[in-house]
């Protein structure tokens, strides 16, 4: 048996293997995002492919019968697969993008137009002219190598150029990244693919850059359901305590560090007058605000959604005036927000913020301080009118 069949389609049966785990993993688990699921689609397109590219190596190598029939099949089915996958891409893409119009019929159909029309092309020129897909040595012309790839890149030209775009319009740096990554890594597969089928046909190049690329989107996805919360995007309270637990994140040298803690006021009233979903438009907007604000700040610090309506700062300024100047610029860029989204309320909210003291303190300690002062200033903004108000 050819070395070449045994170690390609070890290759891809290996890379079909991996794949096969983390798909099984998602199934079993709870959470099931739209993401996740369109994710879960492009992975069962990879584990054909993968499949469908061993039986190919098959026969390009002699193992398999080699005739006009099996070549044209192997590598039209492959054709097949390969548009499934990157088109699959695209709606991840879309998903992760939240892009309003990725659930519509049309959107779908055209979509799935330049896949119709490149297998009706294919079927037409074999019938015609199967010459023009295959020379006397049953090897792919150059033409036909064009067309196989040419579609399937169209849909992956598409993502990167939508990606980057998005990227360079972009401020917030945490989604600039996230373009960067959409649009980024399909390049991989691009490069991958035309360094395979020029350069080296008989390295599973395209293989394993597909299974990289897969993983790294896995990983981040991982990570971030592990770190991040769900619905502001801001660390949870999981990665607040991975944070507070290296001594070295709560003392920086020649600054002090301050844990502010904040709360919305009358956050129930706004759940009962204009339903949870606008409880979580709040909860963005304040979240928002938050990295917003920070973002213009020179000082280092670590932000969290704490829980519920709560979240957690720690800063590390020079000195205790830029607290109080950071804490007025937060009230007013929540303020401006609710204004400019044309919210039917004002939020108001309650801060309070305690030094870390080093030494015999402990983070534990400060937090609890600065949840005291927490609701000392909720119950001032209580008495002095400043609480979450409906227009």
């Amino acid at each position: 048996m050819s070395e070449y069949f045994i170690y390609y389609s070890a290759s891809n049966i290996v890379s079909c293997i991996v794949f096969g785990i983390m798909l099984a993993h998602d199934r079993l688990s709870i959470d099931k995002q739209e993401k996740q699921l369109k994710y879960d689609d492009a992975l069962i397109a990879f584990m054909l492919y993968f499949l469908s590219d061993a039986i190919w190596s098959g026969v390009d190598s002699g193992v398999f019968p080699v005739n006009r029939f099996t070549v044209l099949t192997t590598n039209f089915i492959n054709f097949i697969i390969m548009t499934a996958i990157t088109s699959r891409w695209l709606m991840y893409a879309m998903a992760v993008e939240q892009i309003p119009i990725r659930d519509k019929r049309s959107t779908k159909i055209i979509i799935f137009i330049p896949f119709i029309v490149s297998v009706i092309g294919v079927i037409i020129t074999y019938i015609l002219a199967p010459n023009l897909l295959l020379d006397e040595n049953l090897k792919n012309t150059n033409l036909y190598d064009a067309y196989l790839v040419s579609i399937p890149y169209i849909y992956i030209i598409v993502v990167i150029i939508y990606a980057i775009k998005k990227a360079i319009t972009e401020k917030d740096p945490i989604e600039k990244k996230n373009h960067l990554y959409i649009g980024f890594f399909p390049i991989m597969v691009l490069a991958g693919g035309l360094m395979q089928m020029i350069l080296m046909p008989r390295l599973p190049i395209f293989c394993f850059s597909c299974m990289i690329l897969m993983i790294i989107y896995y990983i981040q996805f991982m990570e971030s359901q592990i770190s991040l919360d769900p619905l502001t995007k801001l660390n949870n309270r999981g990665q607040l305590t991975r944070y507070v637990s290296q001594n070295s994140n709560l003392k920086i040298d020649d600054r002090k560090t301050f844990v502010i803690m904040i709360d919305i006021n009358d956050f129930k009233m706004i759940n009962d007058t204009y339903g949870h979903a606008e409880g979580d438009n709040a909860l963005l907007i304040v979240a928002k605000s938050l990295t917003v604000t920070l973002r213009n700040q020179s000082f280092p610090m670590f932000l969290g959604r704490y829980g519920g309506d709560e979240f957690v700062l720690i800063v590390y300024p020079v000195n205790e005036d830029e607290v109080n100047t950071l804490i007025k610029e937060i009230r007013e860029s929540i303020r401006n927000n609710c204004k400019n989204e044309n919210k039917p309320y004002i939020l108001s909210i309650g801060i309070g913020y305690d030094e870390f003291l080093g030494n015999q303190d402990t983070f534990s300690n400060c937090i609890q301080r600065a949840d005291n002062k927490l609701y000392l200033d909720k119950e001032y903004c209580k008495n002095n009118g400043e609480l979450t108000t409906c227009k």
